[in-house]
């Protein structure tokens, strides 16, 4: 992908080779599961087993992660478990680029402090490399070029 390519991009989710290198890990751990030579073995390594697949099936069910929906008023949808939530400008109260340490380097990070329109409730969404399949700063830009936040 060239420079050009990320400036019309309107969606972002975790990688599919990414998503099946996961649920072929889960399904090599479930086979060394029934395999294993004492019971508590067989359950430890079952329940990585389940939870390698658990994830893959989390990410599947969320793609696409993010989408901007762009035009006269842009709106922002994120998937979660629970189906696709839609967020306008006015319900998007903050956007910041952090950055947290993992693993001894830092990682940056999208927070989006958001209200939902269905309560009074507001929300932190935060976004990584693993959930958008890019940087999260490209997001923060695109959300920028749509007119979804401002720079702060």
């Amino acid at each position: 992908m060239n420079a050009g390519d990320t400036d019309d991009r309107t969606t972002w989710t975790t990688p599919a080779p990414a998503l099946a290198a996961v649920a072929a890990g889960g399904v090599a751990l479930g086979i060394a599961a029934l395999f294993a030579a004492d019971a508590p073995s067989m359950v430890l390594v079952g329940v990585a087993a389940l939870g390698l697949l658990g994830l893959a099936a989390l990410g599947l069910r969320q793609r696409p992660r993010v989408t901007i929906l762009p035009g006269a008023e842009p709106r922002l949808v994120v998937r979660g478990l629970t189906g696709p939530v839609t967020y306008t400008r006015p319900q998007i109260l903050r956007a910041r680029i952090t950055h947290y340490r993992r693993l001894g380097r830092k990682t940056p990070m999208l927070e989006l402090d958001v209200e939902r329109a269905d309560s009074d409730d507001d929300r932190l969404l935060i976004f990584g490399r693993w959930d958008l399949g890019a940087s999260p700063e490209e997001l923060f830009d695109a959300m920028l070029r749509h007119n979804l936040v401002h720079r702060s």
